[in-house]
């Protein structure tokens, strides 16, 4: 997750970067891994505290559109379990195909986030935890703008990556090749707001996946209000 060098970079789970291979398209490599990564990575306490924060600014039965929206698992489960109408998008079929099963009361879309359209102010909140990673970073910022445009005045975000400086480096995740970027934390925090957002709220905890290749990684999570 830094511009390629001529040796492997670390990858802020431990893994070395492996610039010898390419990336695997996001959709096959959720493909491949399916409830594997939400064994490794639901159990999140820093998560479900984020979702926590985010349920106390909901109006009863808001709108909230759930970018990279994975199993279902927590993030649509816990907000249409508390009553909210979730949309959930991931460019995995496998993923929701699986989401659409376990969260029946959420509507989930099969499709790449950059390139479905949304109406101006159509949610109430934005969810984009942890989805923006094998974007480049002018894909990251072109889409928060896009997003901040999609959620009414007032509404909520609640965003969450890798918080390290680097840009599409090769690395190795859960045993899938994938080119990542991302930025530090300050500078994320800059990019959010340069969106549309007035961050709120940051929490930064180190998580370990559980998973056989899961080490300990850097997460960050900002909360925000569409200005």
């Amino acid at each position: 997750m830094s511009e390629h060098q001529e040796q492997p970079a670390e990858r802020p789970d431990g893994d070395q970067a492996t610039h010898q291979a390419p990336g695997l398209p996001a959709a096959t490599v959720f493909d491949a891994l399916g409830a594997e990564y939400e064994r490794a990575f639901a159990g999140s306490a820093a998560h479900h505290a984020s979702l926590d924060r985010l349920l106390e600014h909901l109006a009863p039965g808001s709108r909230v559109l759930d970018v990279g929206s994975g199993t279902g698992v927590p993030t649509a489960r816990r907000l249409a379990g508390a009553g909210h109408r979730v949309v959930g998008v991931d460019v995995s079929p496998v993923m929701t195909a699986l989401a659409a099963r376990q969260v029946p009361d959420a509507e989930f879309r099969c499709g790449d986030i950059r390139e479905l359209p949304w109406a101006d102010g159509e949610f109430d909140a934005v969810c984009v935890y942890f989805s923006l990673l094998q974007m480049s970073r002018g894909e990251q910022s072109g889409l928060l703008g896009r997003l901040a445009r999609a959620v009414k005045p007032g509404g909520r975000l609640a965003v969450a990556t890798v918080p390290v400086d680097v840009a599409d480096v090769s690395a190795v995740f859960m045993g899938q090749p994938v080119v990542v970027s991302s930025f530090g934390e300050e500078e994320f925090a800059s990019v959010v707001a340069g969106a549309g957002f007035a961050v709120e709220e940051r929490h930064s905890v180190l998580f370990t996946p559980d998973h056989p290749a899961g080490a300990p990684e850097p997460h960050l999570f900002l909360h925000g209000r569409r200005i």
